[in-house]
């Protein structure tokens, strides 16, 4: 196989996920772009969203990563199977993770904004929302590697080609979904929707 080959094969197996994560990444924004009100009524928000999804990206990459890896060397097979200790170590790691590093950067947005003399929501509610959007982003995205992992792997595909664009697209668009249905949550816990 000439390094021609090994291109070719590369850019077809990652241009349709590539393409994907474009469109995805769009969508996205568009949510975004339609959020001014959440926006205006949650001070600090927009500070938070790229901390936010670029959480969902390295740890669900870092998922995706594992579980290729795991099924290269043999030690998971390519299917779910609900006695999978590894897979199951593996998925609630990511998902502790998620939520953990989600709360961290809503605390840090709080106090750096704070210090710098930013008008802040109050940080419960930046925790609050960060706590929801990462959980429920966090079970969509496991599931959405997991399966994409797998599926690819068992067609031929190396799953590490398809793991970033699929965890980039899935990441952007139900990172600021959920991070638009967590402010709502949260807002109308508050009474503010």
């Amino acid at each position: 196989m000439t390094v021609r080959d090994v291109a070719v094969e590369a850019y077809r197996e990652a241009l349709p996920a590539l393409s994907a994560s474009l469109v995805g990444g769009l969508v996205a924004g568009v949510v975004l772009g339609g959020m001014r009100a959440e926006l205006r009524a949650v001070p600090g928000l927009l500070v938070l969203v790229p901390a936010l999804l670029a959480t969902r990206g390295n740890v669900y990459g870092s998922l995706g990563a594992r579980v290729a890896t795991a099924l290269h060397q043999g030690l998971i097979e390519p299917h779910v199977t609900a006695g999978d200790d590894r897979l199951q170590a593996a998925a609630t790691a990511a998902l502790a993770n998620g939520v953990l590093t989600s709360t961290f950067a809503a605390i840090v947005a709080f106090f750096l904004l704070t210090l710098l003399g930013s008008p802040v929501a109050p940080l419960s509610v930046l925790v609050g929302i960060a706590i929801i959007a990462g959980l429920l982003s966090g079970i969509v995205l496991t599931a959405v590697v997991v399966t994409v992992v797998f599926a690819g792997y068992r067609r031929g595909h190396n799953p590490d080609t398809l793991v970033g664009p699929i965890v980039t697209t899935t990441g952007d668009v139900f990172g600021i979904l959920f991070l638009l249905i967590a402010v709502r949550i949260i807002l109308a816990i508050a009474g503010v929707f």
